[in-house]
């Protein structure tokens, strides 16, 4: 085997099949770390890079696989032939002086000598920072003074998502990806919403971003609200009442969207835009559940003294005033409380001694909704959507702040939206993300032409655990809406970051959407295999290094890469990280924590443990 003096120079190639280059390394390279103008480079590592001169050209390939396995099957009988191969896969060019390119035009030949690529190379093909489209989000892996850059309008556009097993920095990760991005020196007009189903991301951006949660006073931040009015009718009626037939459905319906309509009479410089006639039950329109709810349990549990009565004394008129049905209920059949609005309350129906008592003939079934509707707007829990501050409608559909004034709090005033949601009953939890999605999603599509619509100041939508409601075959709400998003979003200005510890579980249909996958360590071969399905250019050999990946390291790959690469992204300072620590077991050093603390109970330890339980809150006031 011929040697080489240069000590750029590693190798020859011996054998092309396709994209695949056997190359033989020279016997003279006695150590596996060559020197180049003072700087140490390690030679054949896996997922380290080559390069091979072709005139003015310069052929690049990442190594991915070396040893005695390395050697072409055609040459294996061959005495003599050592064990110092690898093989190469060729992934782009450039010429000297400019940028790379991904794919090759041209292939190498025998003969030809592989040069160890060094930190100038590296610089050509990661790129400068050129232009307001590249941003640097980290450190390449082993040359800290080159940066990881990305193309934002492909990051964001093309939507990605953020994989890693639990405990490998990935919500570390993700803070630091949303600091760079909102960076008001970089981008100071960027908008992104996060959905943070643990409540994990509060502390890091307290001081940056308008934090939302179920209980503010608990902790700094913003009254969450989601005004049931501002749902569309299939949500709002499957929330309120379930399960129910098509028949009531489409009464129902029609009571809503006469509410609405009155709202708009009442209201009508407020909403002189709109034409009453025009509008439908799945306008976003207040109208007083009070009174809807009202109406119904008139129609529903009245009781009469004559058969077949029950439907005139609650026939809906124009303005669907329900005064008038009180008058005749008292009159008529001697009710001693009708019921009201403001303040709410319900009729009493008392039994009357010396008649028979006939239940109201309707075509209604629903009894039971009705009873679980009341139970619920009686439960504090639900508070934020019956009850939200600053947007309940009185009798005739007034509020005191429209949608415009909650769009503009939700991703309007600051650059950066929390959506703590971890105090949403467990029940509801994944209907209300999939609400709060699909109004943001509707508002920007609508607006879009506008200069706060999506397509002149995009939105990035972060959803954090989503593993939890965008899992395979599954068509919640969240789901559905989120297919859309990461479908037609692109065109519209809405971006998705999907964020999973377990990418296998995740819908195909969403991840396969996301041009661009950071991926942290993963050891699940289920979950290796989906990032595997993302890498282009044959690198699947990247995948193979997921398992060995450090703490906080990952391999970007993707359309907003110029090629896959090994990162160390910039993490937000330690006192600001995300809240998702594994607890200390064990901590000998003071103070203590864990099991190694001193054994003291005080007398209200399990007290506030209970009342926190039956709060339904994390801390006591």
């Amino acid at each position: 085997m011929q040697t080489n003096n240069n000590p750029a120079v590693i190798g020859v190639v011996r054998s092309i099949s396709g994209t695949n280059v056997s190359v033989q390394l020279y016997t003279s390279l006695n150590s596996s770390i060559t020197y180049i103008n003072g700087n140490g480079y390690k030679i054949g590592q896996v997922g380290g890079f080559v390069k091979i001169p072709q005139g003015y050209l310069n052929l690049y390939g990442t190594i991915v696989q070396v040893g005695a396995d390395a050697i072409p099957e055609s040459l294996r009988e061959g005495e003599n032939l050592g064990y110092r191969w690898m093989t190469v896969q060729l992934v782009g060019e450039g010429a000297q002086g400019q940028p790379f390119e991904r794919g090759i035009s041209q292939y190498p030949m025998i003969d030809d000598e592989v040069y160890i690529v060094t930190e100038e190379d590296l610089h050509s093909i990661y790129g400068q920072e050129q232009g307001a489209e590249y941003v640097s989000v980290g450190n390449i892996s082993g040359a800290d003074n080159i940066p990881a850059l990305v193309d934002i309008n492909k990051l964001i556009s093309r939507h990605c998502s953020v994989v890693g097993s639990t405990g490998t920095g990935k919500s570390t990760t993700v803070a630091g990806l949303i600091s760079t991005l909102i960076a008001k020196n970089k981008f100071p007009s960027s908008r992104i919403v996060l959905i943070d189903i643990h409540g994990e991301y509060g502390k890091t951006f307290k001081d940056s971003a308008n934090v939302f949660r179920i209980y503010p006073e608990l902790e700094p931040g913003l009254k969450l609200v989601v005004p049931y009015w501002a749902m569309s009718f299939d949500e709002f009626v499957d929330f309120t009442f379930g399960d129910i037939n098509d028949s009531d459905r489409a009464q129902i319906a029609e009571y809503v969207l006469r509410l609405k309509k009155l709202t708009i009479r009442e209201n009508a410089e407020q909403y002189a835009c709109l034409n009453a006639d025009l509008i439908s039950a799945d306008t976003p329109v207040p109208f007083s559940l009070k009174r809807l709810v009202l109406y119904l349990y008139r129609l529903v549990f009245s009781t009469h003294s004559k058969p077949q009565t029950g439907q005139c004394y609650c026939e809906i008129d124009e303005d669907f005033d329900l005064t008038k049905t009180t008058e005749a209920f008292e009159e008529k059949d001697g009710n001693k409380q009708a019921g009201g609005i403001e303040p709410f309350s319900l009729p009493v129906y008392k039994a009357i001694v010396d008649r028979q008592i006939y239940l109201a003939k309707i075509s209604l079934s629903l009894k039971r909704q009705l009873l679980q509707l009341l139970a619920r707007m009686a439960d504090p829990r639900y508070d934020f959507i019956f009850y939200p501050d600053g947007y309940v409608p009185n009798e005739k559909g007034a509020v005191e702040n429209d949608l415009d004034a909650l769009l503009k709090k939700w991703y309007g005033e600051k650059q950066l939206s929390v959506f703590d949601v971890s105090g949403v009953p467990s029940s509801i939890l994944i209907d209300i993300v999939g609400i709060m999605l699909r109004l943001m999603y509707d508002s920007l599509f609508w607006g879009r032409r506008l200069p706060q619509g999506a397509r002149e100041r995009p939105l990035l939508i972060v959803m954090e655990e989503a593993h939890n409601y965008l899992g395979t075959n599954n068509n919640n709400r969240a789901s559905s809406i989120v297919k859309r998003i990461v479908k037609e979003g692109r065109k519209y200005g809405m971006g998705a970051m999907i964020v999973s510890q377990r990418p296998s579980e995740i819908d195909p249909t969403i991840l396969s959407q996301c041009g661009t996958t950071i991926s942290l360590r993963l050891t699940n071969s289920n979950d290796k295999g989906i990032v595997a399905g993302t890498v282009s250019d044959n690198l699947s050999g990247l995948v193979n290094m997921l398992p060995i990946l450090k703490t906080g390291e990952s391999i970007i790959v993707g359309e907003a890469v110029r090629m896959p690469m090994r990162t160390n992204i910039f993490f937000p300072p330690e006192a600001l990280r995300p809240d998702s620590q594994d607890p200390k077991v064990s901590k000998e050093v003071k103070p203590r924590q864990g099991w190694n603390k001193d054994l003291s109970i005080s007398e209200n330890d399990y007290a506030n443990i209970t009342k926190t339980w039956r709060m339904q809150k994390t801390k006591i006031e």
